[in-house]
This record gives structure tokens, sequence and C-alpha cells, in this order.
């Protein structure tokens, strides 16, 4: 019942792998690191979850309804985080054998909702707003990305902002009506893990997938913003130049200042699938 990915295998290597499989390293029963409710590994299919920091992997088990295996990169703080956590809360308890992989707990809510691009030798960070954004009648889980400063592509020194184009050239389209849904953009997702929007993640060149933009925290999002982007299974990423929307402090402005930057032709946009819950 236990799913181990390519990529999970490719991690934690085939010898580990077969020991989650074979029963000897994954738990009887679990706490699913998407929706915090509990799993059984002998009577429900379960992911296993792999988030890697710079130093540190942390292995977590989900239903695998609500997430598929997968390795997902996160800042290294915030594992070493969850290491000290969870040793703080078996102080006392009965030794447990020493490895390196261990359930993740819950992290602490962001305050900061920014991340440093991608793509190397960029100064600006990418900022990120959530709301829902209506198509028609229907309220879309949204993501609004807009960079503090221009971005350029890789090497250049112009100062020129190329973000929307490197974005078109990934493949996300030009928007001129905002109540239309714009295409799935395959490859891409949005990772939502344990209730809290963790990354948006782009295709990798050695195949599966690999962070494009990643929270130095999970951010917290509405439970409404979380059931929409749950029953459509997808979530409408926008991207405009700096400058262009802001931080909107209510989607009615935050729609307004989106049909602003529509009008100016400012808008690239692309549904992403979502990853967990």
């Amino acid at each position: 019942m236990l799913d181990v990915s390519d990529e999970v295998r490719s991690e934690i290597g085939d010898d580990e792998a077969d020991r989650l499989l074979g029963g000897d390293r994954a738990p009887d029963s679990y706490e699913c690191t998407s929706c915090r409710t509990s799993g059984d590994t002998h009577a429900e299919p379960t992911s296993t979850v792999l988030f890697v920091g710079e130093e540190t992997a942390v292995l977590a088990f989900a239903h695998a309804r609500c997430i598929p295996s997968q390795v997902v990169p996160v800042a290294e703080e915030q594992l070493v985080g969850a290491v000290r956590s969870i040793s703080q809360a078996q102080t006392g308890a009965p030794a447990a054998p020493a490895h390196p992989l261990v359930p993740i707990p819950a992290p602490t809510p962001a305050t900061t909702p920014t991340a440093q691009p991608s793509a190397p030798g960029q100064a600006a960070i990418l900022g990120i707003t959530c709301g829902l954004v209506l198509h028609g009648k229907v309220g879309h889980a949204s993501l609004v990305v807009e960079p503090t400063g221009p971005v350029g592509r890789p090497g250049s020194t112009s100062g020129e902002d190329e973000f929307l184009d490197l974005l078109q050239d990934a493949g996300f389209q030009a928007i001129t009506d905002l109540d239309e849904t714009p295409d799935q953009l395959g490859g891409w997702s949005v990772l939502v893990a344990m209730g809290k929007l963790h990354a948006i993640l782009q295709p990798a060149a050695a195949g599966g997938s690999t962070g494009w933009w990643q929270a130095h925290q999970p951010l917290q999002v509405t439970d409404a913003w979380r059931m929409a982007a749950s029953q459509l299974s997808e979530v409408t990423m926008y991207a405009v130049p700096a400058g262009m929307v802001g931080r909107q402090p209510r989607e009615d402005l935050l729609r307004q200042a989106l049909e602003r930057a529509v009008a100016l032709g400012q808008v690239v946009a692309a549904s992403l699938p979502l990853a967990g819950t």
C-alpha cells in the first residue's frame, strides 16, 4: 500500500526504499503531512514525501489521495527546526533507532511570503499574494506573483525586465480577460501540504519537478482558498512585473489591480495542478 516514487528512491537509495516497501521502516500508522488526519499504511494507499534541505532530509507520509510521492525542496532551517521539535517531543520516551529520516511536524505560519527566484544571479525577490479570483461566477484559488524589481535572463546585465518573457517562454500565456480560465500548464504544480502553501514547482531537466518558488516558511491560506483549490484540483497563477499590482489587503482590490494590469497587457497566467490539499 506504500508508494515510493522514483525521485524519492533516487534520494534515499534502493536499500532504504526496499526496507520501506518491505515494512521494516514504514510506520503502521501516521499523521498525513497534507491533511493532518491519521493514516494506516496497511489499510490505505500511502505516499512517501521527502522534504530535502541543504544537508537534512525529512521523510513524511501522506494519504495517496492527498499528495503523490515526491521530493520537496524546503529551507534547511525549517528541517532543522522540525528535527529539533521531534527530538524534544521524544524526550523521556523509549529510545528509538537513530535515523536521518523522520516525520515532519507542522511548521510555523509564515510572516514574510517571499522567496528568491530560482534563476541564478537575480537580486529581486518574488512576492506572493493569495486570493480568490472570480472566473465568471466561479471563485478560483489564485496566486499573484510579483517581483520586487526587474528580473532579467541569467547572465544579463542590461537591467531590462524580462520577467513576463521568461514565463511565456515556459508556457504561461498573456491574459486579455480576467474572467477566462487560462490553460493548464503541464509539469508545473502548486504544493500545498499540512494546510499551507509550500512551493510552486516547475519541471526539472532530469525529470520530476523542482522548486521555482519556495516559501521561507509555509504560508497559511484561508479555508475558502483551500476549498476552491481542492474542488478544482488546480490553482491559477498570475504573474505581473514589479510595481504593477502591489500588496492588496482585500480580494476586491486585488481584482481591480489585476484588471488594470490586464488592460495594460502586463499579466501572464496559467492553471497549475494542485499537489496536496
